[in-house]
């Protein structure tokens, strides 16, 4: 599998055929997971992480870089096409990264930043108190409305014209619902702030038109190229062209020394994928997937935040249950099924321990399941999360089985091992 890294290191070369085996049976539904194709991840393993190349295209502080000028020019261009901005920086080395970026850019320590609360589904990077930008910057969160789960547009003008942030984040981290951002530019231009879009989670969507476009409503745009990009590690920054000198002059020299052009080579490649007809149709059977699976597990009693989902991503509410997050994904782990625990809106329970199961379809979507797998998904949830309070582990090899058997059918692109069907 691993051919010179097992003759040369066969500790690391076991462990990285373990974790192949691993995608290959497992049904992923953490929504910000997904899986990159065979060229992405070949682009992402080449020559280029031999190369130093501080700056940007024509303008480096290492000689050798006109083949690398090239790639990132490239990685550029087709940000600019896909998303349909003015700029587009491609060297951030990941998300909470990019975003720092833009705080640089564009604040002092102490200025008023806007965003989502942490545990109605934002992001630490909005100015949560335990990220450096809660503790450098004096931050303002806004809430999702206790009855249905969603951003109250009136909450966030009434706390943007009390507080003046300069920065209005929207976006975040576990938000089921379709992200409205013409009211947030609105908001923005009314207290003379900048507007930014974090689009981590649904950019894929919005690449292949299943999701709104932050575009024109944005000023600055932020996104990783993972979760329903489908791409490697990393991050875009994008921006109206009068910012994108400061932007630029941020992520370097501001917060990095040389970007990572295989990663960047990566992206590219990613963004081509992108452009692509067949990924317009992949981001719409995620939203399709989402759907049904959302609707199927209302009708096995589940609770859902906000009562369903627009995008990719469902919120489990496991309270009515009788269990913790932590409980429910603990146990569906065993069952081949990886979720992760997540806080919920107005969460009674602590950090770790929360009352949520996060879940999405992008990662089964990228392996070919269509919705009427959603219902054989949503069966085997129900099954694991009864089976929870009996302590019944033949539900979890039985349900694990059957993971197996479909994941077989429907091999990992990008994975070299396939899964092989357990004994019933």
């Amino acid at each position: 599998m691993f051919p010179a890294l097992e003759e040369s290191d066969p500790d690391i070369a076991g462990m990285l055929i373990r974790e192949d085996q691993r995608q290959a049976e497992s049904l992923f539904l953490i929504p910000s997971e997904n899986y990159c194709s065979s060229a992405v991840l070949e682009a992402n393993g080449t020559v280029l992480v031999n190369k130093y190349c501080e700056g940007y295209p024509g303008k480096r502080y290492y000689e050798g870089n006109e083949i690398i000028d090239e790639v990132e020019l490239i990685a550029q261009a087709r940000a600019r096409e896909l998303f349909g901005v003015e700029h587009a920086n491609v060297q951030p080395y990941s998300g909470s990264p990019a975003n720092l970026a833009i705080y640089l850019a564009f604040l002092k320590p102490g200025d008023t930043v806007m965003g989502l609360s942490l545990p109605a589904g934002g992001h630490l990077t909005h100015g949560w108190p335990v990220s450096a930008t809660g503790i450098w910057f004096n931050a303002v969160h806004y809430n999702v409305n206790a009855e249905t789960g969603c951003v109250d547009m009136d909450e966030v003008r009434q706390l943007a014209l009390e507080h003046r942030p300069k920065l209005l984040f929207c976006g975040g981290t576990a938000v089921p619902r379709i992200i409205d951002f013409e009211p947030f530019a609105a908001i923005a231009q009314e207290i003379d702030a900048l507007m930014v879009a974090d689009i981590s989670h649904p950019a894929g969507l919005i690449a292949g038109g299943a999701h709104p476009s932050p575009v024109p409503h944005a000023d600055i745009i932020m996104t990783t190229t993972h979760k329903t990009l489908r791409g490697p590690r990393g991050a875009i920054l994008m921006c109206r062209e009068q910012y994108a000198k400061a932007l630029d002059r941020a992520v370097f020299p501001g917060l990095q020394g040389g970007p990572h052009q295989h990663q960047t080579a990566a992206i590219a490649v990613t963004l081509g994928e992108a452009l692509t007809p067949a990924f317009s149709e992949y981001a719409h059977q995620v939203v399709a997937n989402a759907k049904v699976l959302a609707d199927a597990l209302l009708q096995r009693g589940f609770t859902l935040v906000s009562g369903g989902t627009d995008n990719h991503l469902i919120l489990l509410d496991m309270t009515s249950k009788g269990l913790s997050g932590k409980q429910a994904s603990t146990a569906l782990i065993q069952a081949g099924i990886v979720t992760n625990a997540n806080a919920i809106p107005f969460d009674p329970r602590k950090p770790f321990d929360p009352s949520g199961v996060r879940i999405g379809t992008p990662a089964a979507t990228s392996r070919g399941l269509q919705p009427e797998h959603m219902e054989e998904i949503a069966r085997w949830l129900d099954d694991v999360v009864d089976a929870v309070h009996r302590d019944d582990s033949g539900v979890y090899a039985r349900v694990k089985s059957e993971v197996h058997d479909l994941m077989a059918q429907y091999p990992a692109p990008g994975c070299k091992s396939t899964a092989a069907a357990l004994p019933s």
